[in-house]
C-alpha cells in the first residue's frame, strides 16, 4: 500500500527532545515500512526515517529561532500533501483536526489520529460536522 504519514512540524520525527506525537509517528512509520508498505513521511527536514522523507521545512519549528509564525509552514505542508495526494492509497494525518475541511473534498481517503484532548466542548461541533 502507498501510505503517506503526515506529522506536525513542531518536532523532528523521531523527536530530538519532547514529542509524544512525533515518537508515535516514527514507530508507526518504521513498522509500516518493515511490513513492506511504500511509506512517505511528510515531516521536518531534520527527521530520520527509513520511509521516503518529503520535507517542506528544513527543521523542527520548535528548534528554529527564525520562525515567528509556526502556522505558515504547517499550512504549506498541508498544501503540498494535497497536491501530491493522488500518489497515495491513503493519507494518515497526525495533526488533529487541521486536515478535515481541506481533505474532505478530494478523492484520496484519509484518516486522522487525534493526539490531543477530545473533551473540549468547543471541538464537539467540529467533530459533528466532519
Amino acid at each position: 500500500m502507498r501510505i503517506a504519514q503526515i506529522a506536525p512540524l513542531h518536532e523532528a520525527v523521531p523527536p530530538k527532545l519532547y514529542g509524544g506525537t512525533e515518537r508515535i509517528v516514527s514507530y508507526l512509520t518504521e513498522e509500516l515500512v518493515a511490513l513492506g508498505h511504500d511509506v512517505t513521511l511528510f515531516a521536518s527536514g531534520d527527521s530520520r526515517t527509513s520511509a521516503q522523507l518529503r520535507a517542506v521545512w528544513p527543521r523542527a519549528l520548535r528548534l528554529d529561532p527564525g520562525v515567528r509564525d509556526p502556522l505558515a509552514p504547517q499550512f504549506l505542508m498541508l498544501e503540498e500533501v494535497r497536491r501530491q495526494a493522488a500518489e497515495f492509497d491513503v493519507l494518515h494525518f497526525h495533526m488533529d483536526y487541521w486536515p478535515f475541511s481541506l481533505f474532505t473534498r478530494q478523492s484520496t481517503p484519509f484518516v486522522t489520529t487525534l493526539h490531543g484532548r477530545l473533551d473540549l466542548p468547543e471541538i464537539q461541533p467540529l467533530f459533528a460536522r466532519f
